[in-house]
C-alpha cells in the first residue's frame, strides 16, 4: 500500500513540474518601441507571410498567444505586443483608454515596416482590436475577436449590472494596497470563474502571470485598463456610426459569451462570421487551443465570405418567395436564438435576425418524442404549425392536462414572457415563428435548461474580463 502511495504522488509531483509556462517561439526576434503616445511597447514577431497582429487579454499577457503564434508563424509574420503597462511593456500613468492603445498598435505596426494587417485578439485585446479597426479601417484585412465585450456596445449596459464583473470596478489605490502580495489569489477568482474546466489554466501558467502584474506598478496599470471604460464607451458610440466592412469573426467560448460574442460585433461591422468553441469557458488558448488555432487558421486563410444581415433597403433586397421543399434545414440540429434550445431542434433563419431589433421568422423543425419543459421568451411571438401535431400549453411547469394538439395550419401564440411548454408525438412536428427581437430563452426551472447559447448568455457575462 505505500509503495502504491508512493507511487501516486511521485507521478502527480512529475505531472506538477512537468507543467511549463506558456512561451511564444524561442527565434522569434524581441524589440522596444516608443509610441507617441507616451509609452515604450516591447513586442516579438517572427515567421514570413502576410502579417497578422495577436492583441492579448487581462490577466495575461502577450506568452497567452503561444499556440497559435507557433502555428501561425510557419506560413505567416506574426506581430505580437504587450499592451501598455502589461508584460514588458511600460507602464505609463494614463493613456490606458483603448483610443489611445489602438495608436500603440499602429506605431509597433509601422516601426516594424508593416501596413496592412490582420489582426486577432482576446479579451480586453477586442477592445484594442475594435479601436484599431475603427480608427484604421483601411488597415485591417481581416479581424478576429474572441469572448469580451466592447464598452458602450449592446449589451454592455446588460453586462454592467451582472454582479460576475466585480472586477470592472475593482481599481484605485485601496484596490492596489488590498492586492499587493495577493496577486494570485486575486487572479485566481478570475480564472476559476470563468473557466469551463478547473485546470485550466493551469500552475505553472498562473503563477507566470500573476508574477507579470505583481512587478512595480503592474496592478495599478492593469486596473487601469478597467478604470478607462467609461472613456472607452464614448469613444465606441461614436465609432459605432460607422461600421466595419472588413470580414470579422465573432468567437466565444461555449460556456462563456458563446453567440453574444456575434451579437455584439454585429452591432458595429457588417460582415461577420459567428463561431462557437464547445466545452470552452473564456481562456480559449488553454481550454481550447488545437480547436481555436484552427478555427483562426481556417478563417484569416480562407475565401473571403460575405456574413451580412440581409438589407431592409427598397430594391428587393428581402424579397422571399419558398416552396416547403426549398426550406434548407441544417442536417444535424443547431437551436438557436428564439428556440428551446433543445439539442436536437433544427432552426432555419428565413427573415431579419432574432438576435437584433426588429421583425423575424424562424422555422424550427423538433424531433419526434420531444418534450420542452416551461420557458419563456422577452418578445412577443406568433406561430404556425407547418406539419405534424404540436401540443403546446401554458404555465410554470410542464403539465400533460394543460396540452393542447394542434394539428397542421393551426396557430398559437407565445406571449412576452408568458411561461409555455410542449411536446412533439411519434412524428417530428415544423413550427414557424414571427417575433420581434431581440429574442431570449429562459427556463422556469434551471435544471430544466437544456444549456443552450441564449441562455447561457444570462449566466456566464461575467466571463468577460
Amino acid at each position: 500500500m505505500i509503495l502504491r502511495f508512493l507511487a501516486v504522488a511521485l507521478f502527480a509531483v512529475t505531472t506538477v513540474s512537468s507543467q511549463t509556462p506558456p512561451s511564444l517561439p524561442s527565434n522569434f526576434q524581441q524589440r522596444t518601441i516608443h509610441s507617441p503616445e507616451g509609452a515604450d511597447i516591447f513586442v516579438r514577431s517572427g515567421g514570413s507571410g502576410p502579417v497578422v497582429v495577436l492583441i492579448h487579454g487581462y490577466a495575461e499577457n502577450s506568452d497567452s498567444w503561444a499556440p497559435l503564434a507557433a502555428d501561425l508563424m510557419k506560413d505567416h509574420t506574426v506581430v505580437v505586443p504587450d499592451l501598455r503597462g502589461i508584460g514588458r511593456s511600460s507602464k505609463p500613468t494614463d493613456g490606458y483608454d483603448k483610443k489611445t492603445q489602438a495608436k500603440d498598435i499602429r506605431a509597433v505596426v509601422t516601426a516594424l515596416g508593416y501596413d496592412k494587417t490582420s489582426v486577432v485578439a482576446h479579451d480586453i485585446g477586442n477592445m484594442v482590436a475594435y479601436a484599431y479597426a475603427a480608427t484604421y479601417p483601411d488597415k485591417v484585412e481581416r479581424l478576429v475577436v474572441m469572448d469580451a465585450p466592447i464598452p458602450g456596445i449592446d449589451p454592455w449596459n446588460e453586462i454592467l449590472l451582472n454582479p460576475g464583473v466585480w472586477h470592472f470596478n475593482f481599481h484605485g489605490p485601496d484596490a492596489e494596497r488590498l492586492v499587493a502580495g495577493r496577486e494570485r489569489i486575486y487572479f485566481d477568482r478570475i480564472w476559476n470563474d470563468f473557466t469551463a474546466d478547473p485546470g485550466t489554466p493551469d500552475e505553472a501558467t498562473r503563477n507566470f502571470f500573476a508574477a507579470t502584474y505583481a512587478q512595480p506598478g503592474g496592478m495599478r496599470a492593469g486596473f487601469a485598463q478597467f478604470a478607462a471604460f467609461s472613456q472607452d464607451a464614448k469613444d465606441n458610440k461614436v465609432f459605432e456610426q460607422t461600421k466595419l466592412t472588413m470580414p470579422v469573426m465573432a468567437v466565444g467560448g461555449e460556456k462563456s459569451f458563446g453567440a453574444l460574442q456575434a451579437v455584439i460585433m454585429r452591432h458595429v461591422a457588417t460582415n461577420v462570421q459567428e463561431e462557437v468553441v464547445a466545452g470552452s469557458g473564456h481562456w480559449l488558448m488553454e481550454e481550447r487551443p488545437a480547436y481555436t488555432v484552427a478555427l483562426i487558421r481556417k478563417f484569416l486563410d480562407g475565401p473571403l465570405v460575405a456574413h451580412s444581415v440581409a438589407s431592409s433597403a427598397d430594391g428587393g433586397a428581402n424579397e422571399e418567395r419558398l416552396t416547403p421543399a426549398e426550406y434548407k434545414f441544417p442536417q444535424v440540429g443547431n437551436p438557436g436564438t428564439g428556440s428551446s434550445g433543445v439539442g436536437g431542434i433544427q432552426t432555419v433563419v428565413l427573415k431579419g435576425n432574432p438576435d437584433q431589433g426588429g421583425v423575424y421568422t424562424i422555422m424550427l423543425r423538433v424531433p419526434a418524442h420531444t418534450r420542452i419543459a416551461a420557458h419563456s421568451h422577452r418578445d412577443d411571438r406568433v406561430a404556425t404549425v407547418i406539419s405534424g401535431t404540436w401540443h403546446i400549453g401554458y404555465g410554470d411547469k410542464f403539465d400533460e392536462a394543460k396540452l393542447k394538439p394542434l394539428p397542421p395550419g393551426s396557430f398559437f401564440t407565445e406571449p412576452p414572457s408568458r411561461n409555455h411548454f410542449a411536446e412533439t408525438g411519434d412524428e417530428p412536428v415544423v413550427v414557424q415563428i414571427t417575433g420581434f427581437g431581440p429574442s431570449s430563452t429562459e427556463y422556469v426551472d434551471a435544471t430544466h435548461e437544456p444549456g443552450t447559447p441564449t441562455r447561457r448568455i444570462h449566466s456566464a457575462l461575467p466571463t468577460m474580463s
